[in-house]
């Protein structure tokens, strides 16, 4: 059966904040491709996407503390998967780091927090499909 249920404004707020930190973010990584390294100009470009992520936490964790029982619990579970599974990917990186070099270009931290996102969109998954 569908749910009918209509979005909070907690919701609403947090598909806001996610589009307007996509949009930052996307737009400070196309501007320190054409700043100089370090500039004044660069740090303000690379800490613009935090405004907006802080108020997707924001309301993202408002919701979640506003939602039953076991959409609190999904979300734990998903956490509690994704937080070890990112450290692991730390822990093996940083172990393989010291054996050999790996390349800056694929495994610098901007390509590592999207796995840290998948971990728990992973865990989401799972616990939904574990109480289905």
């Amino acid at each position: 059966m569908e749910s009918t249920r209509k979005p909070s404004g907690s919701s609403k707020a947090v598909l806001v904040f996610l589009i307007l930190w996509f949009v930052t973010y996307l737009a400070a990584r196309a501007a320190l491709e054409v700043l100089e390294r370090g500039s004044a100009l660069g740090i303000v470009a690379a800490t613009v996407p935090v405004v907006p992520f802080v108020g997707l936490l924001w309301f993202f964790f408002r919701g979640v503390q506003s939602a039953d029982e076991l959409e609190r619990r999904i979300h734990l579970e998903a956490l509690a998967l994704a937080f070890p599974l990112t450290l692991v990917l730390l822990m093996i990186l940083g172990l393989l780091d010291l054996t050999i070099d790996l390349s800056p270009a694929d495994w610098s931290y901007r390509h590592l927090w999207p796995f840290a996102v998948v971990f728990w969109v992973a865990g989401i998954a799972l616990a939904r499909w574990r109480y289905a």
